[in-house]
């Protein structure tokens, strides 16, 4: 399967330089993966809302080279950002038999990111998304024949390998990761877009808003995290039960039911946490201020029956998820009872992305 992402360029490199852009949106996902294999397999299949408000913006630029190794410059808002070099060179090594024209050019990324650095979006998903749009869009000036969707799942390919959420960035709306037997298409190598005729209306008009609990770097990265997965006493069932958990979402996405999903992507969210909690070592990435959210999220459903739900990323923020018909008196209560649990008080709205 791989091989189909080998780049077939013949066209003289040498003497090209130029720039391409793209802007990408990081992604929440309802299901989680969490746990991979070599060389970025998910251990479980996953689905995810991409972002509309919440995106990096990344322009490419490169000219030609002579020498042998990646040549790579990393600017943040136009400041030279030396720690994310390595870490681009690093993707260049993992998608070079795919992308051979690398080594031909030395290149300079210029990225912005709509949201705060360390924010707890998910960056890596959208700046790796972006950059392999980027790529993508200079294999084919220099001869790729690649069409439209093709070009898609080739992003959405190299993007993986930098980062596994990554791939799920190149698409709009609802977007599944992973093999398994149940989703016609579905891919470990690739991510794939969940039909929109599946979906209820509902669900394509969510807001999500997202409370900054902590900004600062996490205390076990999801690196690590994903490691500490392969000896988990408990790995097997929860890779059992995301993909029992995915397969229920779909049913509910098509009929609607506003409660069942949240119970379903709440359930997830602290099964994911719990499995953190269980690991060797353990570690809790949820703050005070997290949990004391989640109970006011809870006696706020409970007294008003709208439909306000959590999720949570590998960290200590808080995803609300909501409809777009409930999002005024929501937001409301947002502004009044919860800004208050976030750090500076700070709080990103952000809404779902159909295209």
């Amino acid at each position: 399967m791989e091989q189909q992402f080998i780049s077939r360029i013949t066209s003289s490199r040498k003497n090209v330089s130029g720039r391409f852009s793209a802007k990408s949106p990081s992604n929440i996902a309802l299901v989680k993966y969490w746990g991979k294999r070599d060389p970025q397999i998910p251990t479980n299949s996953s689905i995810s809302y991409t972002l509309t408000h919440s995106f990096t913006s990344t322009e490419l630029r490169f000219v030609p080279k002579q020498s042998a190794g990646f040549d790579v410059k990393v600017f943040l808002d136009g400041e030279l950002n030396e720690g994310f070099a390595p870490k681009i060179r690093t993707f260049f090594k993992r998608i070079a038999n795919y992308c051979p024209f690398l080594e031909d050019f030395s290149f300079e990324v210029h990225t912005h990111n709509s949201f705060p650095h360390s924010s707890g979006i998910a960056s890596s998903a959208s700046g790796l998304s972006a950059m392999a749009i980027c790529l993508v869009q200079l294999e084919q000036s220099l001869g790729g024949e690649l069409l439209e969707e093709e070009q898609l799942k080739k992003a959405s390919f190299l993007a993986r390998l930098g980062s596994g959420s990554a791939c799920r960035s190149v698409y709009h709306g609802l977007v599944e990761w992973g093999e398994n037997s149940f989703m016609k298409g579905s891919s470990d190598l690739y991510a794939t877009p969940y039909p929109p005729a599946e979906i209820h209306e509902v669900f394509k008009t969510f807001h999500d808003t997202i409370l900054l609990i902590h900004e600062g770097q996490k205390s076990v990265s999801s690196t690590v995290g994903h490691n500490l997965m392969n000896n988990h006493p408990y790995a097997d069932l929860r890779f059992q039960l995301a993909n029992e958990n995915l397969q229920k979402l779909l049913i509910i996405l098509k009929s609607g039911d506003l409660a069942a999903f949240g119970e379903l992507v709440e359930h997830e969210a602290m099964s994911l946490h719990a499995v953190m909690m269980m690991s060797s070592p353990a570690y809790i990435l949820m703050q005070p201020n997290t949990v004391a959210v989640l109970h006011k999220i809870w006696e706020y459903r409970q007294q008003t029956g709208l439909h306000l739900f959590f999720t949570l990323d590998a960290g200590a923020n808080v995803h609300l998820l909501y409809p777009s018909a409930e999002a005024e008196a929501i937001e409301t209560f947002i502004d009044t009872e919860l800004k208050g649990f976030c750090q500076n008080g700070n709080y990103i709205k952000d809404v779902v992305n159909f295209g």
